[in-house]
């Protein structure tokens, strides 16, 4: 662990120091580096955010950890949007339902499919999930359908009172998940094993110095997470233009980076058997993502009067209504089947190769 905690505190100092040098501008064997050193924070931000998490113990653990996440989602999306103006006006809108798309299909569809190779079928609380699944149905049609289909404003976007409504509806219904999580049905998010109890879900002893550490790591990797993420992106944009690709793989390849470790975690953790863990983490950053990026994106386009373009066309809504659907379906009995995964993962397969041949 010592090992550990200092490349995750070297690694984050030096993406500053390449950051301030203004190298990456210059060379493009530095931005390859620097592309190399992105993902290596955001793995930082994460082993620190979970160190933090055991300081607290579970359900927090998951949630500190998409909270993280969402925290770099967030700064990315503004910061270019502050950026480039009304240039990035769908950024937000392709960035969420990218990492939406990826959680629902990619992450949760590898965790069943790897987890139904190795341990046949796992168990989970179904409640759990239908206490998420409900909360995430709503807030993905506040946030990117009834915009394409409201009438005070033509195209998809919202009015300033639609959007502000919207914003309070996705905190209200976040919030009330959280309760849920922590409080009220803490018990249904408990990866607990046939002979365990609640109370063996309890933390791990972390020091002051090893909390206080973490703690300061953390904000430095989010810190140069969002700002390498924000240069390179030029750069990613001019090689999706170049190779005739739609620009909106732009949202795919940030959504993808920044979900990186979180993937890996959930992987392993249905690895473990631990699917619970898998679908908390899952679920509950795609809640997070959602739930607080769109809030976030408004109060800045509200204070700057930007455009904000959120609602979907038809084609994408209905790829989104199939990947909520089969996930339902896939989750509704509390047992996984390798099955499930596959769909799910042809799922994704087919959202990419339609943005690619649309």
């Amino acid at each position: 662990m010592k090992l550990l905690l200092q490349w995750t505190i070297i690694i984050p100092v030096i993406a500053w120091l390449l950051f301030f040098s203004g190298l990456i501008y210059d060379s493009t064997m530095f931005q390859i580096v620097a592309s190399v050193l992105l993902i290596l924070c955001v793995m930082a931000a994460v082993h620190h955010s979970e160190i933090i998490a055991e300081r607290v113990g579970e359900p927090y653990g998951t949630i500190i950890l998409a909270i993280s996440i969402t925290v770099i989602e967030v700064s990315i999306i503004v910061s270019l949007m502050l950026s480039e103006g009304p240039a990035a006006a769908s950024l937000a809108r392709d960035t969420v339902f990218a990492a939406t798309m990826l959680i629902l299909n990619g992450i949760i569809g590898l965790c069943l499919f790897i987890g139904g190779l190795k341990h046949y079928e796992q168990n989970f609380s179904a409640s759990s999930v239908t206490i998420a699944l409900v909360s995430l149905v709503s807030i993905l049609v506040f946030t990117l359908v009834f915009p394409t289909f409201t009438e005070s404003v033509k195209g998809s976007y919202y009015s300033m009172p639609q959007l502000v409504f919207a914003s309070v509806a996705c905190l209200v219904i976040y919030a009330s998940f959280l309760f849920a999580q922590t409080s009220r049905y803490r018990q249904y998010f408990l990866t607990i094993g046939p002979e365990e109890n609640e109370d063996s879900a309890q933390p791990i002893a972390i020091s002051n110095k090893v909390f206080t550490s973490s703690l300061i790591a953390l904000l430095v990797s989010l810190g140069i997470v969002v700002m390498l993420a924000k240069t390179l992106t030029p750069t990613i944009e001019s090689i999706i233009v170049g190779y005739s690709l739609p620009k909106s793989l732009v949202g795919v390849i940030i959504a993808a980076i920044i979900l990186l470790p979180e993937a890996t975690a959930a992987v392993m953790a249905a690895r473990q058997n631990r699917l619970q863990t898998s679908i908390n983490l899952s679920l509950g950053s795609a809640l997070a993502s959602i739930g607080l990026t769109i809030p976030a994106v408004a109060v800045v386009c509200i204070m700057l009067n930007m455009p904000v373009i959120l609602g979907l066309d038809i084609k994408s809504i209905v790829l989104l209504g199939l990947s909520v659907l089969t996930v339902m379906l896939s989750l509704s009995s509390g047992k996984s089947n390798i099955v499930y995964g596959v769909v799910l993962l042809m799922n994704l397969f087919a959202f990419v190769f339609l943005m690619i041949y649309p």
